[in-house]
């Protein structure tokens, strides 16, 4: 599929780098304009229907995390390219589907791009379409403990599990909650084969109470009980596999 894209670098030299690697290198990308600050590239992004942005980090009148806050709600990705690694905690939680250091190697580039054009062609066959695991949930049990034993539930009984520092909230299909000493990873390792998918580093899903995927950012999936749950970048692939 082709990426529709924009390069938001306030260096000439470095757009003119990236657009050349991107020209040979990955010809599924269709550059549409370039950007040399926030203010540009806010103008191309309300006016283009865009796929991908390719974002430096530090440019005039303001940085990448200011333009991303100016757009809101989006539903092109972003790939980081930066001679700064001290951004990759704040690019991750701006829900960037890659971050490229600089100079740029080209493999990693392609990579990025490989990973970016498989999440668009994922949420594109999904669009419209009633959401439909493959994998069907395993009906089993899991035990959580008390301070007077443990108690069983039904695999199939949660909606989700919510991590709070080290402890988990389970939520059930009655409304109820059970507040559990685990972590989430306990609970991320011991329901995986149940149809159970990490899609946050706060949340664990059950797949078969997705009843539907929202694009934007880092994208969103909508539970059974109406209950909207962020997907972070680094998740969304493996998530979107359960349903294609």
């Amino acid at each position: 599929m082709t990426l529709k894209a924009i390069l938001v670098e306030d260096e000439a030299q470095s757009r003119a780098i990236l657009k050349n690697y991107l020209t040979k290198y990955c010809p599924k990308v269709e550059i549409l304009g370039e950007a040399e600050n926030i203010n540009q590239a806010l103008e191309l992004i309300r006016t283009l229907e865009l796929d991908l942005v390719f974002l430096d980090v530090e440019m005039p009148y303001g940085n990448a995390f200011d333009l991303l806050d100016k757009v809101g709600n989006r539903d092109f990705e972003t790939i980081f390219v930066t001679a700064y690694n001290n951004y990759a905690v704040d690019a991750l939680n701006a829900h960037a589907s890659y971050y490229l250091m600089k100079p740029i190697d080209i493999d990693e580039l392609i990579k990025a791009v490989d990973y970016v054009s498989e999440i668009k062609s994922k949420e594109d066959v999904l669009q419209d379409q009633v959401l439909i695991p493959k994998t069907n949930t395993v009906a089993g049990k899991i035990t959580i403990p008390q301070q007077d034993g443990f108690e069983v539930l039904n695999t199939t009984d949660i909606l989700y599990c919510k991590a709070d520092d080290n402890y988990t909230e389970i939520y059930l299909k009655n409304d109820k909650k059970k507040l559990v000493s685990k972590t989430l990873k306990y609970f991320e390792d011991a329901l995986t084969s149940s149809g159970f998918a990490r899609v946050h580093k706060s949340y664990l899903v059950n797949v078969s109470e997705v009843i539907k995927y929202v694009k934007g950012k880092g994208g969103s999936v909508i539970l059974s009980n109406q209950k909207q749950i962020m997907v972070s970048a680094s998740k969304k692939s493996d998530l979107l596999s359960y349903f294609n």
